[in-house]
């Protein structure tokens, strides 16, 4: 399959040799940025207990993180967009510490929701940027490794957070793990300044060029796409605990044993879509919603066979894990001109896509049990590769007008 992209104008060509350092400390970066935003999943009834507040309004604090940091992508974009990227990304990282120490030191609800707000501001920040710096520091030939360098970052961070979490909450108590992560933020901040080159604005984020992208063809196909499979998954992996609970009878220490093997597969995973995005990433996107198709088909058929339920359980991963860097590469090719507004579109589309998952996981969960969320999740993953095999095949033979 071909890929076809704008050129990016002389000075804002990608730098010529990789600077690997300053890939590494983002990967760093994000893994803080991710643990930081699980954390209080698995320290919810220590918190609430602590604070004198129901479990309910404690987890609303998780629910603020996710809905700021929607916001937060595009408005960062724009009103970051004079600024040097090497100051932003610093922000960002200083954002991380500043709003684990206030977590850490919280005495009731409202000093706990400003901390997770202030998270929120740079999740949303990162995610929208995080294309345009791996563009700004690979060279074009190594951008598919360094996106999946970035990305092992969130499935380390997956499969580490909840249990670390979980373990640093019942022996040293729910506010050492937010000290903790208020460290790794000061490592991360630290190397982010040695390693990190200056990085002038380039291209021209606004709201109005976030608009003009949506006329492009190919980038409407990825978000759609985007929208099937984010979705499928996140229905799926609302409701993962009660399947195993409930459908194949797993026990709590075989169910925490599946959940690792899901994490390490889509560490693997990143890694996998980082080697074949640089051969094909519209192919490899249609492969990862592939690959989750097949995998959701497997869970929702063996639920007599516990082995086989599990197999597809650590495949869904792997096939996830290959989802989010093909994506972000796909968009780079397509968006190489404006790639900061294009990120921002994308994070918003994937908040769409967990939002939509969730609540349609929750109605078909009510409706027909956890068979029939996995049912739905395999049915659309499966739409999502036809979707983008066939706007990529329109892409080849026919030049998009939009474009």
């Amino acid at each position: 399959m071909t890929d076809h992209c704008l050129d990016l104008p002389a000075e804002d060509l990608p730098v010529a040799r990789t600077a690997w350092p300053a890939i590494f400390s983002l990967s760093l970066g994000v893994f803080g940025l991710v643990t930081a935003e699980f954390l209080p999943a698995s320290l919810l009834p220590p918190i609430a207990a602590d604070l004198a507040i129901s479990p309910g309004l404690a987890g609303q604090t998780v629910t603020a993180t996710a809905i700021v940091g929607a916001i937060a992508g595009p408005v960062v974009v724009v009103g970051a967009r004079r600024l040097d990227r090497r100051l932003v990304l610093l922000t960002l990282s200083a954002l991380l510490i500043l709003s684990s120490l206030l977590a850490a030191t919280a005495t009731g609800f409202v000093p706990l929701l400003v901390a997770r707000v202030l998270l929120g501001v740079a999740l949303g920040g990162f995610w929208a940027l995080s294309a345009a710096f791996a563009m700004r520091l690979a060279d074009s030939r190594d951008l598919p490794r360094a996106m999946s360098i970035i990305m092992a970052g969130v499935s380390l961070a997956t499969v580490c957070a909840a249990p670390l979490g979980a373990w640093i909450g019942a022996t040293l108590g729910w506010r050492f793990a937010f000290y903790l992560t208020a460290a790794l933020g000061v490592v991360v901040f630290l190397m982010q300044v040695t390693t990190m080159p200056a990085m002038p604005p380039a291209g021209h984020a606004s709201f109005a060029t976030m608009g003009r992208l949506l006329n492009r063809r190919s980038l409407r196909t990825v978000f759609f796409v985007i929208i099937l499979a984010v979705a499928a998954h996140f229905a799926g992996f609302t409701f993962i605990r009660t399947y195993l609970d409930d459908v194949i009878h797993l026990d709590v220490a075989t169910v925490s044993l599946v959940l690792l093997a899901f994490g390490v597969a889509g560490f693997f995973g990143n890694l996998a879509g980082g080697a074949l995005s640089a051969r094909s990433n519209a192919g490899t996107v249609a492969i990862a919603a592939l690959v989750i198709a097949l995998a959701m088909a497997t869970v929702a058929s063996a639920s007599s066979l516990p082995a086989l339920a599990i197999a597809g359980v650590t495949l869904w991963g792997f096939g996830f894990g290959i989802f989010p860097v093909s994506v972000q590469n796909r968009i780079t090719r397509i968006a190489s001109d404006e790639v900061e507004s294009a990120g921002a579109l994308m994070l918003t589309t994937f908040q769409i896509a967990i939002s939509s998952g969730a609540v349609i996981g929750g109605l078909l969960v009510d409706a027909s049990g956890p068979v029939g969320v996995m049912t739905f999740a395999a049915t659309s993953s499966a739409l999502a590769a036809v979707v983008m095999l066939m706007g990529n095949r329109q892409s080849v033979t026919k030049t998009d007008p939009a474009r």
